[in-house]
């Protein structure tokens, strides 16, 4: 069978040679200031409601390798919208080296089917078609069904980033990204990095758009919003 669910397809691919196994998944905004978020740590601290005086937010967006459990960590300083997203991914792509980025026939990446990303946004997926014309490479994106999103692997991580920030006030950006380097995820440290790049919030395709980004779009018939594979111009 052509298509399968998205759990026995993710399992198909495990073991074939060539494909990429990608998670993505953004995280809740971190507000930096004298802010009290639960655990202990030393010294007399007060602590302020987290509600009021945050300075600068910032918004982490982290990429999983399922393969080799590596972790990148991208703190956004402006929006998420989908720029942000794939500006993370295509920065993970460029961690890779030549090789590892040669060896790779096809991307599969498993995202939240959030507001920013979900399978019927124009604007993520014109920019996820522009980035696969960009790497040559299809990628297969793979949604998490509605109140599933525990099951997308990278959701897993930010239970893990949050315990070395539970007891330290985080009062900038410095201590922010320090207590996101010292987290442990199978046994390796997240590779962390800070974006400063200004997003707009909000913002819409035109409805002339979609037309030409839904041609370029290979939509599971049984799962059209949940599983879509893009393919770069001129692949067969």
């Amino acid at each position: 069978m052509r298509f399968l669910p998205i759990s026995k397809k993710d399992q198909a691919r495990q073991a074939t040679p060539g494909v990429k196994r990608l998670s993505l998944d953004g995280k809740a905004t971190v507000k930096l200031g004298a802010f009290a978020r639960g655990g202990q740590t030393r010294g007399d601290y007060k602590a302020s409601d987290p509600d009021f005086g945050s300075t600068q937010p910032y918004i982490p967006c982290g990429i999983l390798d399922q393969e080799t459990a590596q972790l990148h960590v991208t703190f956004g300083s402006s929006a998420k919208p989908s720029a942000f997203i794939v500006d993370t991914l295509t920065a993970g792509w460029q961690g890779l080296s030549p090789q590892e980025q040669h060896a790779i026939e096809r991307v599969q990446l498993k995202m939240d089917n959030g507001p920013e990303s979900r399978g019927v946004r124009t604007q993520l997926l014109q920019r996820m078609v522009h980035l696969v014309d960009t790497l040559g490479k299809p990628i297969q994106v793979l949604y998490s069904p509605p109140s599933h999103s525990k099951y997308n692997p990278s959701e897993r991580c930010w239970g893990i980033l949050a315990l070395p920030g539970n007891g330290p006030q985080r009062q900038d950006a410095h201590t922010m990204l320090e207590g996101a380097k010292s987290m442990t995820w199978q046994g390796l440290k997240p590779l962390v990095a800070l974006s400063r790049k200004a997003y707009a919030k909000g913002g819409t395709r035109s409805k002339s758009a979609r037309p030409a980004v839904e041609a370029r779009l290979e939509r599971n018939p049984l799962l059209p919003t949940w599983d879509i594979l893009i393919s770069p111009v001129g692949a067969t």
